[in-house]
């Protein structure tokens, strides 16, 4: 079994990110337990292993990480190749930068408003009811989650989402962010420590 945070930054048994990431062993098995339980559980219960690929390939995507986009793309093309097409299209329609959201114009954060992009899927019946929420839920929390509000979840809850669901739906996206931050900063240090070896 591959340790998915090493695959994504394509580092080598003992190489010096191996020897870093092994001076904190608890966050590297942590990291590949939250994979472990988010998209290869034993029991998906519900939320399908098709929408958890599909939201990681939407999410990555929206991340602009081409090698992380491309394992969690090549993941769902294994369960569900016909939703791939979809998938990317929504990206394209869903790329920004961020963050984004509105503060009251009288307020002391007022010059940090910034409206941006408001996402809504393109294709809603290709994906079908379920993951359209999904992922307009999923570019909400990647891009503006400081507008959240209970309304965003009634939007799940009206797609067919159960409270359990939404929670997993949540926790998948901020496990997602969370990952490509790391790998990001990974692939920052082993091309650190390349310049300084040269």
């Amino acid at each position: 079994m591959i340790d998915v945070i090493d695959h994504l930054v394509g580092i080598e048994p003992d190489s010096p990110l191996d020897r870093l990431r092994d001076r904190r062993p608890d966050a590297r098995e942590h990291a590949q337990r939250g994979f472990d339980a988010l998209l290869t559980p034993d029991v998906p219960g519900a939320v399908s292993l098709v929408e958890r690929d599909a939201v990681a390939a939407f999410v990555t995507g929206l991340h602009s990480d081409p090698r992380t986009a491309r394992f969690y793309a090549d993941r769902l093309a294994e369960l569900a190749p016909e939703l791939l097409g979809a998938v990317r299209l929504e990206i394209e329609a869903g790329s920004t930068t961020g963050p984004y959201g509105t503060y009251p114009a009288d307020g002391p954060l007022a010059a940090e408003s910034d409206e941006g992009l408001r996402y809504r899927t393109r294709q809603p019946e290709a994906l079908g009811a379920r993951l359209a929420a999904a992922f307009e839920h999923a570019h909400l929390l990647v891009f503006r989650p400081r507008e959240a509000d209970p309304k965003d979840l009634r939007a799940l809850t009206d797609a067919g989402w159960s409270d359990p669901a939404i929670v997993t739906l949540s926790q998948l996206v901020a496990f997602l962010s969370f990952q490509i931050r790391v790998v990001a900063g990974l692939r920052l240090l082993g091309a650190a420590q390349k310049e300084t070896t040269a």
